[in-house]
């Protein structure tokens, strides 16, 4: 297993840019005009990112704080998988590098902080490992 060394600010700190990144990402890649498929994957799940990073309970959660930090590292992971298959999924893996990599790139990097992330946020922290330590 991996070492869970990215703490809860950065995991927040990379989950908005991310997010602002995949929606940006037809534009500043240029597959906009290629494949409206890629675009709207892109721009929905950096759409959905955002979302389900404003709803965690991190340090990044501004609206209801509803979703644990542990499912939200579930469903990153999840979301890195469906973002490396997408472009043989939805048939743009074929409109050249710059439609294809962009997606497997950056699902790659959320399969990575999916599984390098402490699942407890900053000042929960301490207490929690204690308490998992005794358990």
């Amino acid at each position: 297993m991996l070492a869970r060394m990215i703490p809860t600010p950065v995991h927040a700190i990379a989950d908005y840019a991310v997010g602002i990144l995949l929606i940006l990402a037809p534009w500043l890649f240029g597959f906009h005009d290629e494949s409206t498929a890629a675009t709207w994957i892109s721009v929905l799940a950096g759409i959905a990112m955002l979302g389900m990073s404003a709803m965690t309970n991190y340090e990044g959660g501004f609206l209801s704080k509803a979703i644990p930090m542990r499912a939200h590292l579930m469903t990153d992971a999840v979301m890195g998988i469906f973002l490396v298959i997408s472009p043989w999924l939805f048939g743009f893996a074929d409109n050249g590098t710059n439609a294809w990599l962009p997606f497997v790139a950056i699902g790659l990097f959320e399969l990575f902080a999916a599984a390098t992330t402490n699942p407890y946020p900053a000042e929960r922290g301490m207490r929690a490992r204690e308490v998992a330590r005794t358990s």
